[in-house]
């Protein structure tokens, strides 16, 4: 894949020379060539070609080049009943032609789950060569990215060589095509294109000299030229190409973007954004915690928070990209959680699952979180804030595999925009959920309504309804049963920002700059929305691309920064299907039953455990924090990385019960008619243990007899304390005494017992002649019985 090629669904074009066509106020256009879907005929739709401008299409007998001419063309908008196929990257639009591969293309995508889910190269990855090409162009600068009359459009980058053998000769040159691509199927078009061709353009002059390039070198260029040498006729996004060619003008690689073209004098009815700004991450903190009360550290599985929060790291730049800008945030408020944590002082485990924390070292991010938190309530001063579910909460995997009341431990907790607002100083909406990958289903909407969550991002997947007549929207709410609404996302623009690199950054804002435009070009009387959610995991190159992208349309007039709760006015009626037409693709990834189970598990044993602590309440609070932690879906893609914690989890639990127990023994003498019988329970834990008491039993209480039923025991933390047992002796000789802890609030045993034997010695003589005396009274009594029945049996 080229470094500057976002790749969507391809739609077939018509490529080829056409003749001059004067433009609707405009000069003669030279010859040109028509790039993406061939206009509609004559009756068909509203607005030929977009802008009320005809659009330059092929002429009679020309020559096709490159993609295939169009299929037969779908009318917008799709037939009522499913919303899903106006989802996709290239949204329909009253009185345009959509190209039935590009419509099937994205409803396959849609029903498919993969929208919303990353793909493509990981951010740090570098771009590959494309096949068949010899060399790497990466854009590295395109200024102004919106450009207009009079303005030097600048184009900078680099050029490596990825061959065996050297170039010679060689030169970066530009070309720009000779039309704008009018919708966003032709978009997905030309980006799918391959080899430089006559599509693109004639070669602009000046060009970038490179000379001799040896294999594995790289060069920088720079290309600049007049926009007013463009010859740009109509408004709309235009493909741009920047080649390494040779000594014999052979292309070596290329890099293709495009140059948005809004001059000043367009009157289109803009494109209604809304944009959603997430800061979520991969869950950090554990239950564990060194020490309690006001000096208690909690322990954190790694220290990848202290980076994330330094400048230059990634939810430091978001914190700084989305600061002044027309933008909706959606913050999980566990990170909050964890941010104050760590200013406040941490710990770093030494393995990430480990249930001990005293294995651990102090963290080195209390500054940087600190920094953070402080930059964010900056940030969201003034801007709307919706809190995600505390943790959240894979959703969708909770609705899939919950089972009965287990499952119900684990719904999302609605107080979470509490924290926010306490956090940042705001006030935050609380009624949004975000199920991975936006599909639906009525088992998901049921527990995000049990939960309080009545916003539901969706991706379209498994959403259905009557679009209505409220015009040609592509992202429009829908109302569902019990008050509910899904508010629909663009899902080509978040698989667009869930693959952009570093090397991508530019030819990413371009292509959002690109998709916008033309999704005004459209339909431009119409009033459009437009709702950008990118990932989770929105990478710092990409929210830099974005906010840049926001800032250009919004200055250049295309595009018209709205609020969520604008997004959200004016819902049609729809529905959502069953579990079982939930996309598999999706379902693969989910969080297993099994992992579930076990989180769900985990509150018996805290219930165990609170039992017998003095002050429960800390324990209580981070180990419901980590349970919400164990089902976040920050854990989509990483089975081990959740196993992990929920080890860790568990195993903390586990071993805190152990941490309170009798300290083993093997013998104890017992010297005379009476004695007590010392026995030491051991508390390991970082806090007071009460509500306990130590129960002896004796295997021949006629020879030991333990007096009283139970000794209270309150030992301090990390500390032991030995209670003593009183026992009556009775016959000299061993005897096997059993210990045991019981919880005094329900009576039910705490650990494992012990057993030791206790050792009689010099019982006294009259003790002696008691117990004899007592056990020839219950052998006369057995006698006595045995007569009784035996005289009853010969009547």
């Amino acid at each position: 894949m080229p470094a500057t090629t976002i790749p969507a669904a391809p739609a077939s074009a018509a490529v080829g020379p056409g003749p001059p066509v004067a433009a609707a106020g405009g000069p003669v256009a030279p010859a040109s060539v028509a790039v993406g879907p061939a206009a509609p005929p004559s009756g068909v739709g509203g607005p030929v070609g977009g802008f009320l401008a005809p659009r330059v299409s092929a002429a009679p007998g020309a020559v096709a080049v490159g993609p295939a001419a169009p299929a037969p063309a779908m009318a917008c908008p799709p037939a009522p009943g499913n919303l899903s196929a106006r989802r996709g990257p290239a949204g329909p639009a009253a009185g345009c032609s959509v190209g039935l591969a590009s419509a099937v293309a994205r409803e396959a995508r849609a029903r498919a789950g993969l929208a919303g889910v990353r793909s493509g190269p990981r951010a740090g990855q570098s771009a590959e060569v494309p096949p068949g090409e010899a060399a790497e162009v990466v854009l590295r600068g395109f200024s102004p990215a919106a450009p207009v009359e009079g303005d030097i459009l600048s184009v900078s980058g680099t050029v490596t060589n990825r061959s065996g053998k050297a170039f010679s000769g060689a030169q970066v040159d530009l070309r720009v095509a000779g039309e704008a691509v009018g919708t966003r199927s032709g978009l997905a078009a030309v980006a799918a294109r391959g080899e430089v061709t006559a599509a693109d353009g004639a070669r602009l002059e000046p060009t970038a000299p490179v000379g001799r390039l040896r294999p594995g070198e790289r060069a920088d260029f720079r290309l600049r030229v007049p926009v007013d040498d463009l010859d740009l006729t109509t408004p709309g996004p235009y493909p741009l190409t920047v080649a390494l060619v040779g000594r014999d003008g052979s292309p070596h690689g290329r890099a293709r973007t495009f140059l948005p073209w809004y001059p000043s004098t367009v009157r289109a009815q803009p494109l209604r954004t809304a944009v959603l700004w997430p800061l979520t991450d991969v869950p950090h903190m554990q239950a564990l915690t060194l020490r309690v009360g006001g000096v208690a550290e909690p322990v954190f599985r790694d220290d990848a928070l202290a980076d994330s929060f330094a400048p230059g790291g990634r939810l430091r730049r978001l914190v700084e990209e989305g600061r002044g800008r027309p933008v909706s945030w959606l913050v999980d408020p566990d990170l909050i959680v964890e941010a104050q944590a760590m200013a406040d002082g941490y710990r770093v485990a030494r393995t990430p699952d480990t249930t001990d924390p005293r294995e651990s070292t102090p963290g080195r991010g209390g500054g940087a979180a600190a920094d953070w938190l402080d930059a964010l309530r900056a940030a969201v001063r003034g801007r709307e804030v919706a809190a995600l579910p505390y943790a959240d909460p894979d959703i969708a995997s909770l609705a899939h595999h919950g089972r009965g009341e287990s499952a119900r431990q684990l719904e999302p907790d609605p107080e979470g925009g509490a924290v926010v607002e306490d956090a940042l100083g705001v006030r935050a909406r609380r009624d949004l959920a975000w199920p991975v990958g936006g599909a639906l289903d009525t088992s998901i909407t049921d527990l995000a309504g049990r939960t309080g969550r009545r916003v539901l991002l969706a991706s379209g997947a498994g959403l259905s309804g009557e679009p209505g007549e409220r015009g040609p929207t592509d992202d429009g709410p829908v109302a569902l049963v019990g008050g509910l609404t899904a508010l629909p996302y663009d899902t080509g623009l978040a698989e667009l920002l869930g693959r952009v690199t570093g090397e991508q950054a530019v030819a990413a804002r371009q292509r959002f700059l690109a998709e916008t435009l033309a999704a005004v070009d459209e339909a431009p009387n119409a009033s459009r929305a437009l709702v950008v959610v990118p990932p989770r995991d929105l990478s710092r190159t990409a929210a830099d691309s974005l906010a840049q992208a926001l800032a250009d349309g919004t200055e250049a007039g295309w595009l018209k920064p709205v609020r969520l709760g604008t997004a959200l006015r004016g819902p049609v009626p729809g529905q959502v299907g069953t579990p079982a037409e939930y996309p598999a693709a999706l379902r693969r990834t989910e969080l297993p039953a099994a992992r579930l189970d076990e989180v769900a598990r985990v509150e018996w044993q805290l219930r165990s455990l609170v039992r017998v602590l003095s002050d429960p309440e800390q324990t209580i609070r981070s180990v419901r924090d980590a349970q919400a932690r164990s089902v976040s879906a920050g854990w989509r893609g990483d089975r081990a990385g959740n196993r992990s914690y929920v080890r860790g989890l568990t195993g903390f639990l586990t071993a805190s019960q152990e941490s309170v127990r009798l300290l083993p023994k093997s013998t104890v003498t017992v010297v005379g008619d009476t004695a007590k019988i010392p026995v030491t329970v051991e508390n390991a834990l970082q806090q007071p243990v009460s509500g306990l008491e130590v129960r002896v039993t004796s295997s021949r209480p006629e020879r030991v007899e333990v007096t009283g039923r139970g000794v209270p025991a309150q030992i301090s933390r990390a500390a032991s304390h030995t209670v003593r047992v009183e026992v009556r002796a009775h016959a000299n000789g061993p005897v096997r005494l059993t210990a045991q802890l019981y919880a005094s609030s329900d009576g039910r045993p705490w650990g494992r017992p012990i057993t030791f034997t206790a050792k009689v010695r010099s019982v006294s003589s009259g003790a002696v002649t008691i117990v004899v005396g007592g056990l020839l009274l219950i052998l006369l009594a057995v006698v006595f019985q045995l007569g009784r029945a035996r005289r009853r049996r010969n009547r």
